[in-house]
């Protein structure tokens, strides 16, 4: 896949995928209206939730970019990649692209005062776990063998490394 398809491709895929669950899925349970907690609107959640979504948008355009451009695919199942990706955010945590989903999606819990987006982000985090166990990791080390083993051996699947990881 030449590098310009590859891009076409993670954008169209960014746009059905995490746009989908992290911008329309949201909206349509909150409708971006600030909602009053228990404890009123409190500004430290409003910072915490607008310093989750900023980390999770700017960790997907990273990854997606790496897939493209690195990879020479896109995270779209259909059309994967054909070189491992294990730079940028890939040193730090194996799956970055859902871990920023899952932090745009809570961000937006915090930000909006929305406890049923707090829901919706665990079940989020629940699919794409047993998605990456049943699926995705196996498909990986078929296709990649020995590079994503030792990949997977030192990169953790959710909780990012507090240091990078450098391939051999």
């Amino acid at each position: 896949m030449s590098k310009a398809i590859a891009v076409l491709g993670s954008t169209l895929f960014f746009v059905i995928a995490p746009l989908m669950l992290a911008g329309f899925v949201p909206w349509w349970v909150t409708q971006w209206e600030f909602r009053s907690t228990s404890l009123g609107i409190d500004l430290s959640r409003i910072i915490l939730g607008g310093i989750l979504i900023l980390a999770g948008v700017s960790g997907l355009v990273d990854s997606f970019a790496r897939f493209a451009l690195q990879g020479l695919g896109t995270p779209a199942p259909i059309a994967p990649t054909r070189k491992l990706v294990v730079t940028g955010l890939y040193r730090y945590v194996r799956n970055p692209i859902y871990v920023a989903v899952v932090a745009v999606i809570l961000g937006q819990a915090l930000l909006f005062g929305d406890a049923s987006l707090l829901w919706y982000g665990a079940l989020l985090w629940l699919s794409f776990h047993v998605f990456v166990v049943v699926y995705e990791e196996p498909t990986l080390e078929q296709t990649f063998g020995t590079e994503y083993e030792s990949f997977r051996s030192n990169v953790p699947r959710w909780i990012p490394r507090l240091t990078p990881w450098r391939a051999a």
